[in-house]
Order: C-alpha cells, then sequence, then structure tokens
C-alpha cells in the first residue's frame, strides 16, 4: 500500500521512490522552513522541485523514511486524493507587485483556507490573478479569478495538460465578497450535478449556456431552471451509472466481471462503487486525460501494484 501522505514517483527495476509534497498557501515560505526542507532532504537523499502549483516536493523518498520524513518536517502528512482542490494558485498581487489592481493574496488565502483538499467529481484548480497578465494563469484553471481596477472577473473551465482548453467568463466586476460568493455557487453545482470530469468537460457535455444560467440565477436569487444532467440506470435498477463525461467508453456492461483488459473509466462508469477501490490502492488519478482508455493491468504496473490483488478487490464490490 502506498506510504501514508506519500505519492509514487517511480518504478524501476522493481524499486518504488516516493515524493511528499506539503502544502505551502500561495507558495509563501520563510527561511526557516525552507531550511528545514533542505535539511530533510539532504538526510533521506531526496531532491527538491518547486511544482506548477506553488510547493516544493521533496522526491526520491524510500517508503520506510516517509513517517520520519513528515517527522522531521514537524508536518502533519499532507493527505487526499486526486479528485479535490489541489491548488489555489496566488500572484502577489497590490501586496509585492507594482501592477497588482487587487489584493490577490487575501482573496486567494480565504479561497484555499475554504476549499483546499475538499472532495471534488474530478481534481480542480483554482487561480487567482492580481492584474490582467495573469501570471497565476486563470484561464487554464478550472476556476479563475482575475483582477482589474473595477474588480474580479470570474473564469470557469479551463485545463492545461494533454486536453488544454480556455476557461469561460462567467460575471465581471464583483467585489471580493461577491467573488467568494460566486465561487461557493459554482463548486456546489459542480459537486451537484458532474460525473467524475473536469468542469471543462461538464460544461461542454450540458452546454455553457445551461451553467452559466443556472449558476447566476443562484446568484442573483433567482429560481433557477436547473435540471439534472442525463444519467443511464443499470439493469439492476438500483445503481445510477453516469454518462461518460468525457472519459473513455469500452464494452464492459453491468454484470460483466472485471478483467485486467477492463479499461479503468469503463469500470468507473459501470460500476461506481469501485472508486474507494482504486483510491485505497493509491490510484488517486480517476478521470485524468493521460489515463482515458487505461485498461487496469496497464494502470497497475504503471502503479507499481500486484495485479491479481487489485482484480479480486475490484470484483468483491461489483
Amino acid at each position: 500500500m502506498l506510504p501514508k501522505g506519500a505519492n509514487l514517483q517511480k518504478v524501476r527495476d522493481g524499486k518504488k521512490t516516493y515524493a511528499v509534497t506539503p502544502h505551502l498557501p500561495g507558495g509563501f515560505i520563510k527561511p526557516d522552513l525552507m531550511r528545514r526542507y533542505a535539511d530533510v532532504a539532504d538526510k533521506y537523499g531526496g531532491i527538491m522541485k518547486v511544482t506548477s502549483a506553488q510547493r516544493i516536493m521533496i522526491t526520491g523518498l524510500k517508503a520506510e523514511d516517509i513517517d520520519k520524513v513528515w517527522e522531521d518536517l514537524d508536518m502533519q502528512p499532507a493527505m487526499g486524493f486526486a479528485n479535490c482542490v489541489r491548488s489555489v494558485k496566488i500572484c502577489p498581487g497590490i501586496v509585492f507587485c507594482k501592477r497588482g489592481k487587487q489584493d490577490s493574496i487575501k482573496l486567494g488565502m480565504q479561497l484555499d483556507k475554504l476549499y483546499h483538499k475538499k472532495e471534488m467529481p474530478s481534481r480542480l484548480k483554482i487561480g487567482v490573478a492580481g492584474c490582467p497578465n495573469s501570471c497565476a494563469e486563470v484561464h487554464v484553471k478550472d476556476i479563475g479569478l482575475l483582477a482589474t481596477e473595477n474588480g474580479w472577473d470570474v473564469y470557469v473551465g479551463g485545463s492545461a495538460g494533454s486536453h488544454p482548453r480556455l476557461a469561460n467568463q462567467v460575471i465581471e466586476n464583483l467585489t471580493e465578497e461577491q467573488a467568494l460568493k460566486i465561487v461557493g455557487i459554482i463548486i456546489a453545482y459542480y459537486q451537484k450535478h458532474a460525473d467524475i470530469e473536469r468542469i471543462g468537460q461538464f460544461i461542454d457535455r450540458i452546454g455553457f449556456d445551461k451553467f452559466k444560467a443556472d449558476v447566476l440565477a443562484t446568484f442573483y436569487g433567482e429560481v433557477s431552471q436547473e435540471t439534472e444532467p442525463k444519467v443511464g440506470q443499470s439493469e439492476a435498477g438500483d445503481i445510477i451509472i453516469p454518462v461518460a463525461g468525457g472519459l473513455t467508453e469500452g464494452t464492459l456492461v453491468f454484470g460483466d466481471k472485471i478483467t485486467d483488459d477492463s479499461v479503468i473509466s469503463d469500470i468507473i462508469r459501470v460500476y461506481p462503487q469501485t472508486v474507494p477501490v482504486f483510491r485505497s490502492f493509491g490510484m488517486g488519478c480517476l478521470g485524468c486525460p493521460s489515463s482515458t482508455g487505461e485498461p487496469v493491468k496497464q494502470a497497475a504496473e504503471i502503479h507499481g501494484l500486484d495485479l491479481e490483488k487489485l482484480l479480486v478487490a475490484l470484483n468483491q464490490v461489483i
């Protein structure tokens, strides 16, 4: 099983190496903590890597050292899973930057406190930029907040990676309080209606006009014509099977046994109750574009897992 508070990084000649990535809100770090990072990395033969989410990863670690790494860092293990609010990227804003228009640090820290590691249908990344230069890359974030002289503009549905998508603007010129309010509405709507899919995939499936209308109706206190997105129902009649929502559909149907050739996204679509099993084996990347169409045997190899044990566990819950 995966060591507590670590991510598998590499499997080479049967040997696994791991990384720990402590939470650093906004990427701000005091000198004494930076020195502690360096001392721990040096002690356990790790390498420090600055991540795109403004954190510092210590990688190249052995499984047996993970608990001691967290102890020496004087931190609780950074727990969580892939389908959650992964990060809130924050630019320096008016506090540190001459071009800042609004206080991105204040707003970003509030969002981080409210939503970091909250469970979501898929991974969710937030960006908060203090001016139109968008150093926090708000247009390729699931939720982006961009500051202007007049307030905050809010964007949704952006992503980078293997399936890049530019975000759609939902509303503009908001106060800080209004920006926090609409982010809460967007997240609640996404949690209620989405399958295992990024916000951009969700929007493409139901249509941006509907997404925007429902969100703004709630924001302005109007009666929304909100309806549930279509779902399928199993032959058993009691298990709801989400429409693929950006995931690859295979040939698996309800009642089939899961085999080593079964596609991960297809398993989740037909047997959503398998999601906790995948997570318990350290496979948090459910719905990740990189694993779309990936069969169980390939995923098990990548994660260094015992294929037979995984198949037994999956088939026990269907």
